[in-house]
């Protein structure tokens, strides 16, 4: 998963992603509100670790920014010192999806996020095969089948299709796709998204005529989505 790690306090926040490069996690280190959400209008991510007392903002605000503003299913896990029974009812009320007060526990802390991220992304886990028509992925053999029929696709066009097949609906930045796809998002020119994403989309026919629709989102990066069919009459 890639998370944002929203804490101001340095000591606790590179230790907070000590834990996570650890556990596998990438994520991006935030040391106050108004950066992210900055950087949220660009960027994605499967996951936000909030802080509730900022030094800019509250981590109220930023939730309820996040719950109107964002239009993908962001989980969010506030780490806060308020540890009141108010605190946390108030937390959990506008939106948050679990609550955890310091000082941490390493394996606990860890073992909520896996488990908020089961719940969120439940559909997209790994499985050996999955079908989404007229699409077949076979994730052993790391070949994807239309209508029955395997396209010959390089590796890194078959690892962004399945990225895009596991994600379908929600908006994901060149950053995320980078980093998902190539293993890193800042040595890589984002065009190299771009021209493999012309690539797929052609070959994979991820076109409205067919039921699929894999577009741009300006300023931020890209979108699979498969149509509906009063969306297909329409068009």
């Amino acid at each position: 998963m890639r998370i944002a790690l929203v804490e101001d306090d340095i000591e606790i926040g590179q230790l907070m992603g000590l834990w996570l490069k650890e556990a596998g996690f990438t994520y991006q280190h935030y040391t106050d509100g108004k950066t992210f959400l900055r950087d949220l209008q660009r960027e994605s991510f499967d996951l936000l670790v909030l802080d509730w007392m900022l030094p800019d903002m509250n981590g109220d605000q930023i939730l309820l920014w996040v719950r109107e503003r964002v239009d993908w299913p962001l989980p969010v896990i506030f780490v806060t010192a308020l540890d009141s029974e108010e605190d946390i009812v108030r937390g959990l009320s506008l939106g948050a999806d679990d609550y955890m007060t310091k000082p941490l526990r390493r394996n606990e802390f860890l073992a909520r996020l896996r488990a908020l991220g089961r719940r969120t992304y439940a559909q997209s886990e790994e499985k050996a095969k999955f079908l989404l028509p007229p699409y077949e992925v076979d994730v052993a053999s790391r070949t994807i089948l239309v209508s029955g029929k395997p396209v010959e696709l390089t590796q890194k066009e078959y690892e962004l299709s399945y990225f895009l097949l596991r994600n379908v609906g929600r908006i994901l930045s060149r950053g995320h796709i980078l980093e998902n796809v190539w293993g890193q998002a800042e040595k890589l020119n984002t065009r190299t998204v771009d021209t493999h994403i012309s690539r797929i989309r052609g070959k994979l026919g991820f076109l409205p005529e067919y039921g699929w629709r894999l577009s741009s989102v300006y300023t931020h990066g890209y979108r699979l989505e498969q149509l509906v069919t009063e969306q297909l009459v329409t068009e």
